[in-house]
């Protein structure tokens, strides 16, 4: 059993079942996203939507976001996520060692993540890959109180 990581190009009605299946299992607060969405997800400039199969079923999802600054290209993995029926079988870190890969090609400086201290399995495997903590602070603003 291998894993397979490929650049969504086509939105299909399976990559649309999936993510209603993933989505779920990675924020509770996030709206379900339909086609059209997943259409401009992937069309959008600076994107790739990546994906994992094994046995040929979608059992992850990961996005990669390239933007150039001042300082240089940069890079954010954001959104992994792997169905839990196929946590433990290496799907993160293809995903995540495809998304470093890509943006090697692409000359970005620097990758950057984050990740819920809750979620150790995942900051271990980040460590493991490579990704060091940084000392910093993640700031959100919302119009939400």
């Amino acid at each position: 059993m291998g894993v397979e990581i490929e650049v969504v190009g086509d939105v299909t009605d399976e990559v649309v079942e999936a993510f209603g299946r993933l989505l779920p299992q990675l924020s509770r607060s996030a709206e379900p996203l339909g086609a059209e969405a997943l259409r401009t997800l992937v069309a959008w400039r600076g994107n790739r939507l990546l994906i994992a199969r094994v046995d040929g079923q979608i059992v992850g999802a990961l996005t990669l976001v390239t933007f150039p600054i001042p300082t240089g290209l940069r890079a954010w993995i954001e959104d992994v996520v792997v169905d839990e029926a196929a946590r433990g079988q290496g799907v993160g870190a293809a995903l995540t060692r495809e998304a470093v890969r890509l943006a090697r090609v692409d000359g970005v400086r620097t990758v950057d993540l984050t990740s819920r201290p809750s979620r150790v399995a995942a900051n271990r495997l980040y460590e493991r890959l490579g990704f060091k903590l940084r000392d910093s602070k993640v700031y959100r603003f919302t119009d939400e109180p």
